[in-house]
């Protein structure tokens, strides 16, 4: 049985570009969620007036890819460390979050955001948000698979392509 996680790490093009690699993962969808207004445009969300932050929403195999290893990508391809921000990416649709879909992910996801922070993982402290998926909105059909469509495009080139080369290097076992 398929499961879904929904997280939002910076600019969606590059989360789902590391997430379509890993085994397991069925599919990866570009949208926007956290916020109150419906139906939102990728020009209304990157206003950052939305309350929407750009997150993805991965539906996975967990007898091939488990939550945990989910979470231990997500933590390791972007900086949670930043409040609303990625690279030159900025505001609070850029937000570290986790959208949990179910008390199991909850828990999961508020027990590694502590471990981080008590083990002090990062150099800061960790604000990556734990908040519950309300609604998610699918982004515009030209955001989807934009990395694989856009690889000589220079964001791609200086911005993804060492997500995905750190990906690649760091978690090879779980690759498709």
């Amino acid at each position: 049985m398929l499961e879904t996680a929904v997280f939002a790490n910076g600019c969606f093009w590059c989360t789902e570009a590391v997430f379509s690699m890993l085994k397991g993962v069925q599919r990866v969808v570009p949208g926007y969620t956290g916020g109150a207004l419906e139906n939102p445009t990728y020009e209304q969300v990157s206003n950052g007036n939305t309350g929407h932050a750009e997150a993805i929403q991965i539906t996975y195999d967990p007898s091939l890819v488990s939550y945990d290893d989910l979470l231990t990508v997500f933590f390791n391809t972007h900086d949670p460390t930043t409040l609303n921000r990625q690279g030159n990416d900025f505001g609070t649709q850029y937000r570290s979050a986790i959208f949990y879909a179910d008390d199991e992910q909850k828990q999961k996801s508020e027990a590694l955001v502590k471990e981080l922070n008590d083990t002090k993982a990062y150099e800061k402290p960790v604000v990556t948000q734990v908040l519950p998926l309300t609604k998610f909105y699918e982004a515009e059909d030209y955001h989807h698979d934009y990395y694989e469509h856009n690889k000589d495009a220079p964001y791609c080139q200086l911005v993804i392509a060492p997500k995905v080369e750190k990906l690649q290097k760091r978690f090879a076992e779980l690759l498709k």
